[in-house]
């Protein structure tokens, strides 16, 4: 239970779903985090929650398309917990407009916080790594970034955005000892994809290989594994949890 003992992660998107997920797993394995989230109440409750057997997690207001926000969600992972080792680009917005049907606004929103604002959080996170000697940098992406459908088309091109974003700076901050990997997840249960039909979902369910939607489980113990010194010679990769659905 201490594969993160020491560590200090910032998590963004950390109020609920996914990075609630991650945050609770790093506390447990011995982690410091820092949730960043526009929702303020529910990252304050996140964090509450987790505390409640040791003070392990601040909460902060991180609109990851400012730039001010991320300094000042890495000034508070030095200012609460002394540092920062570990960043998780979890925020994103999902969507399912067609091509032609996306309007230039609706394409700067998606564009603005699944693009954007990874690559803030990872030129703000980078110094701070740079401190410590090293760190590690999970981009979640998802498997819209490895394949095409018939929809999506702002949310296609964020996240595969991301993918390469995610190699270019493994290559650039590989010899300073700072890792960055991109996870890939499918169809996860939560709120994010609460816009599909259940009809829908259940379709999309039956071309899963294990008959099922993943959890934000599922996808945080991957993303503790590549924050961990167990994938120390991981770097510039991606890690796909879908349950097999890309190998269909």
């Amino acid at each position: 239970m201490d594969r993160l003992k020491g560590k200090v992660a910032l998590i963004s998107g950390g109020a609920r779903g996914q990075g609630a997920a991650e945050a609770r797993l790093f506390v447990q394995e011995g982690a410091s985090v820092v949730i960043g989230d526009v929702l303020d109440a529910e990252a304050a409750r996140t964090a509450a929650q987790i505390n409640a057997n040791r003070r392990a997690a601040a909460a902060v207001h991180l609109d990851v398309t400012r730039a001010a926000d991320w300094r000042a969600a890495v000034d508070a992972c030095g200012r609460e917990f002394g540092g920062l080792d570990i960043l998780v680009n979890n925020a994103g917005v999902f969507n399912t407009t067609g091509l032609e049907d996306t309007t230039e606004e609706l394409w700067d929103t998606i564009v603005n916080i699944n693009q954007k604002g990874v690559w803030l959080g990872m030129k703000f996170a980078v110094p701070a790594m740079r401190q410590r000697g090293g760190g590690s940098i999970i981009n979640i992406s998802s498997v819209a970034g490895l394949t095409g459908s018939t929809g999506s088309t702002a949310y296609h091109g964020t996240k595969g955005a991301v993918r390469l974003l995610t190699k270019a700076a493994a290559v650039q901050y590989g010899p300073e000892k700072i890792r960055v990997n991109s996870v890939h997840p499918g169809i996860i249960a939560t709120q994010m994809i609460d816009i599909i039909p259940k009809e829908q979902r259940e379709r999309f369910t039956s071309f899963v290989p294990l008959r099922r939607e993943g959890t934000a489980d599922d996808v945080a113990r991957m993303v503790l594994f590549l924050a961990s010194d167990d994938a120390s010679y991981v770097t510039g990769a991606e890690f796909v949890v879908d349950g097999g659905l890309t190998a269909t």
